[in-house]
C-alpha cells in the first residue's frame, strides 16, 4: 500500500537544519568514556561526556548503515526482513504488573511464559519481544537468564536482547551463539534485536550504552530510540520534537558505526505528549500519531529503517478508550509503514501493565488492519458477472454458486468481535470483548504445543543459564 507522507519539501529542509544545529551547537552527552573517545579519534569537538557532532560527518555514518538486512529465527519458517515495505510486529515491552481478569497484581516469570506462549501462538507476530513483562519473583541479577531461555524455547521466532547492562547483552549474545552455533553464525545473519533508549533530553547514559557496544560489536542490530513525551523530555511542538528526535537517533547510529562500521541498526521513535494539567503521559493522541507519520516520512528521506507505533493506550483497563486508543497509534504505524513494531499486542496503562485480555484484543486488530491493508485484487474472477447473470433482477446473492464457492473465505473472519443478535448475545451470557478475550486467552494457552528443540542446545542453554545464575549470586 502507498505510505502517507504529510511532510512538504521545505518541512524536510527545516526539520534537517534543525536536528543539524542541536547536534553542532548543543551537542549531545555519552556518558561512557569509550564512546567519547571514539568520536573525539574521529575529529569531533568533546567538552567532558558532551559530543558536538559535525552534522556531515553524522550522515558519512549514517551511510553506513544498511537500509534493509535479514534476521534468522530459529524455525527458518519465522525469518523477518527489516527495512524496505516489510513490516515486523513484536509484543508488549516492559512493564513490571499484569492484568488478568481485572486483577492487577506483580508480574511473574509464569506470566513472562504464558505471554511468550501467546506470542508464539498467533502468527500475525514476528516475535514475542524481549521484556514482555518484568518477572518481579525472580532474582534481579539473573532474571535475564531466565527471559532469555524462555524466549528460546517457548518461541522459535525472533526475539529481543537484555539492554540492562553490558553483562545481561554478553549473556544474550552467549546464549544466541548456543542456538545457533556460534558467534560468527550470528554476525553473519543476526537473531535478536535490541532496544536502546536515548536519554532524552540529549542524553544516552553508560547502562545503555554497555548493551549497545556489545551488540554492536556481535553484528546485532539495536534500535536507537529517543523516549520523547512532549512537555517533559522535549518542547511542547511536534516540530521541534522531531528535530531533536533525529538529533538524538542519528547521534546514537553514528556511535553504532564507530563501533561497527556496517553494522545494522534501526531508527526509533517512540513520541507522544504528557498531559499537560497532570504531568500524566498519555497515549495514542492526535499529537503521537503526526509524530508517527512524520516519522516514517523522515526515515524514507535518510534511508533507515525504522521503528515507531503500537498499540499504545492510557487506559487502566481493556475498555472502549484502550480500543480507540490502540486503534489511533496502530493505524497510522500501518500509514507510515514501520519496519519494526514494538508493543502490538498487550500494553495497557502507559505501558505499566501487560493486559492478557488486551493482547488478544490486540491481536484482532492487527490481524483487521493486516488484511485492510493488503492491495485488492480487482480482475474479472472478481468482478463476478456471472453470479449477476444467476441472480438476475430482485435476486439475493446468499445462494449464488459464486457465493456457494468462497463464503468461508470472502470476508474477514473476527477471532473476538461478536455480531450476535441482542437476544442470543444474552443467551450466551452477555459478554463483552473483554470477557470474551479473556476466554480466547486462556483456550490459546491450553492449546499451545512447544516448538521442538534439539535435546542437545537446550540442555547447552540449561547448562549456561545454570553456571551464569551461580556466577551472579543468585
Amino acid at each position: 500500500m502507498p505510505r502517507y507522507e504529510i511532510l512538504s519539501e521545505e518541512a524536510i529542509v527545516t526539520l534537517d537544519a534543525g536536528w543539524r544545529r542541536i547536534v553542532s551547537e548543543l551537542g549531545v552527552q555519552f556518558a561512557k568514556p569509550e564512546a567519547v573517545e571514539l568520536f573525539a579519534k574521529a575529529g569531533m569537538r568533546v567538552e567532558g561526556e558532551v559530543v558536538y557532532l559535525d552534522p556531515d560527518f553524522v550522515m558519512e555514518q549514517l551511510a553506513l548503515a544498511p537500509r534493509e538486512f535479514d534476521m534468522r529465527a530459529r524455525n527458518p519458517a519465522n525469518n523477518v526482513h527489516i527495512g524496505g515495505d516489510d513490516m515486523v510486529f513484536s509484543g508488549v515491552y516492559g512493564p513490571p504488573f499484569v492484568l488478568e481478569g481485572g486483577a492487577r497484581r506483580d508480574a511473574t516469570m509464569a506470566d513472562y511464559r504464558r505471554f511468550t506462549m501467546l506470542a508464539q501462538s498467533f502468527p500475525e507476530l514476528d516475535s514475542a519481544g524481549g521484556v514482555i513483562c518484568e518477572p518481579n519473583d525472580t532474582p534481579l541479577d539473573s532474571r535475564h537468564l531466565d527471559m532469555i531461555f524462555a524466549l528460546q524455547t517457548l518461541t522459535d521466532k525472533i526475539y529481543m536482547g537484555n539492554v540492562v547492562s553490558g553483562v545481561n547483552a554478553r549473556d544474550t549474545i552467549e546464549m544466541s551463539a548456543i542456538l545457533f552455533g556460534g558467534e560468527e553464525v550470528i554476525a553473519e545473519t543476526p537473531v535478536c534485536i535490541s532496544l536502546i533508549n536515548c536519554n532524552s533530553p540529549l542524553r544516552w547514559d553508560d547502562r545503555m550504552l554497555d548493551a549497545q557496544f556489545e551488540y554492536n560489536r556481535a553484528r546485532q542490530p539495536v534500535i536507537l530510540t529517543p523516549f520523547l513525551l512532549m512537555g517533559a523530555m522535549s518542547p511542547v511542538s511536534v516540530a521541534a520534537t522531531l528535530a531533536q528526535q533525529l538529533a538524538e537517533a542519528f547521534a546514537g547510529i553514528a556511535l553504532a558505526q564507530l563501533i561497527s562500521p556496517g553494522c545494522p541498526v534501526v531508527f526509533g521513535s517512540f513520541l507522544s505528549n504528557i498531559d499537560m494539567q497532570s504531568g500524566s503521559p498519555c497515549f495514542g493522541t492526535p499529537e503521537s500519531a503526526l509524530g508517527l507519520l512524520c516519522t516514517g516520512q523522515l526515515a524514507r528521506h535518510y534511508g533507515l529503517p525504522f521503528r515507531t507505533g503500537g498499540c499504545l493506550t492510557s487506559s487502566q483497563s481493556p475498555d472502549a478508550q484502550a480500543g480507540y486508543e490502540a486503534l489511533m497509534t496502530m493505524l497510522p504505524t500501518f500509514l507510515a509503514g514501520a519496519n519494526f513494531v514494538m508493543h502490538s499486542a498487550g500494553w495497557l496503562e502507559g505501558g505499566l501493565v501487560s493486559c492478557y485480555e488486551k493482547f488478544i484484543m490486540d491481536i484482532e486488530l492487527l490481524r483487521e488492519l493486516q488484511v485492510e491493508f493488503t492491495p485488492l485484487e480487482v480482475s474479472e474472477e472478481t468482478l463476478a458477472f456471472g453470479a449477476h447473470e444467476e441472480v438476475g433482477h430482485g435476486g439475493h446473492f446468499l445462494g449464488a454458486a459464486h457465493t456457494m464457492e468462497r463464503f468461508r473465505t470472502c470476508f474477514y473472519r473476527p477471532i473476538v468481535s461478536s455480531s450476535q443478535n441482542y437476544e442470543r448475545w444474552r443467551r450466551d451470557g452477555g459478554k463483552d470483548a473483554a470477557a470474551r478475550s479473556g476466554e480466547i486467552c486462556q483456550r490459546t494457552l491450553d492449546a499451545y504445543e512447544e516448538p521442538p528443540m534439539d535435546e542437545a542446545i537446550r540442555e547447552e542453554l540449561e547448562a549456561y543459564v545454570v553456571r551464569r545464575r551461580k556466577e551472579l549470586g543468585d
